[in-house]
């Protein structure tokens, strides 16, 4: 199934333009040139709408979030959104100040999100930004934006995931809940990535088994594969949900290549490149053998 989604993003090489995190910019630019589309970078206002009208996909990242580039993914979404590409919002750091956790919200409400990834413990930021808890969603109505502040608990561990958060099979079930919950309140395919990936229109899940835990030790993973998700949708508009899929079990399925290439002289440097050869080298009959995935 998810080799034929691979065929069309090779097929159809879309461009995809990235508002992404200044410390991988240059990952996203190069998985995405492996995985077969072509990158693009504008964070300025004065081009961001024009630069997104000839793409073919958008990807959003909050990773080092400043004011000066928000306008530009504002416009450029809304761009986006006229123009029917998908977009995906890579939620970075979510809940790590309340910076990116009001522009955030500003986001949500003002462009219609195709996909909006995070891990685990993002994912929680953003059911406090759906109003998701009734406790928060009261405080946050009712207050003023200073004690709305007070109100809202920030993780310790900044953009990553808390070690608290970790899924696991016994989790699972809950957690499937979980994320179908956020993704009916977002109206969007919510994407909850970690040890196990869980993505989901609201109705349906994927539960996505590849990966290594080595990938954490790498920076840039994440942004990565919110890149490859836009490449992926954009290839496959007509089933953005599996697209979504596709892209995770494809980028955890590289991470399984590349650390199966690893000797013990090799460390994260040689793990990162060999992770965007394996992007490169992938073929849809690969990705169909080695996708391990189920649907609830």
């Amino acid at each position: 199934m998810f080799g034929n989604f691979l065929k069309n993003l090779t097929d159809r090489k879309p461009l995809i333009h990235s508002i992404t995190n200044y410390v991988t910019a240059n990952d996203c630019a190069n998985i995405l040139l492996a995985c077969g589309a072509s990158p693009i970078m504008a964070d300025d206002v004065n081009e961001a709408a024009e630069i997104t009208s000839i793409c073919d996909g958008l990807n959003l990242s909050l990773g080092t979030l400043s004011s000066r580039v928000i306008p530009s993914m504002l416009a450029a979404g809304a761009r986006a959104n006229s123009l029917g590409h998908p977009i995906v919002l890579d939620a970075v750091g979510i809940g790590a100040s309340h910076f990116r956790l009001d522009t955030a919200s500003q986001l949500i409400s003002k462009i219609k999100f195709s996909i909006i990834k995070g891990n685990i413990s993002e994912i929680k930021s953003l059911a406090i930004v759906l109003g998701l808890s009734a406790e928060i969603d009261n405080n946050i109505n009712n207050s003023t934006q200073s004690d709305r502040h007070k109100e809202i608990p920030l993780p310790s561990s900044g953009v990553d995931a808390d070690a608290g958060d970790t899924v696991t099979r016994e989790q699972l079930d809950g957690t499937v809940r979980f994320i179908k919950h956020c993704a009916q309140k977002a109206q969007t395919i919510v994407a909850a990535t970690g040890a196990i990936d869980i993505i989901s229109d609201g109705h349906t899940a994927f539960c996505i088994y590849n990966g290594n835990p080595m990938m954490s030790r790498v920076t840039g993973t994440g942004c990565q594969l919110s890149a490859m998700t836009a490449a992926y949708a954009a290839a496959n508009p007509d089933d953005i949900l599996t697209a979504a899929t596709a892209a995770a079990a494809a980028m955890g399925a590289c991470g399984e290549i590349a650390f199966e290439r690893l000797n013990t002289q090799d460390g994260s440097a040689t793990y990162r490149n060999y992770i965007i050869d394996a992007v490169y080298r992938l073929t849809p009959d690969e990705l169909e053998r080695r996708a391990k995935y189920e649907i609830r």
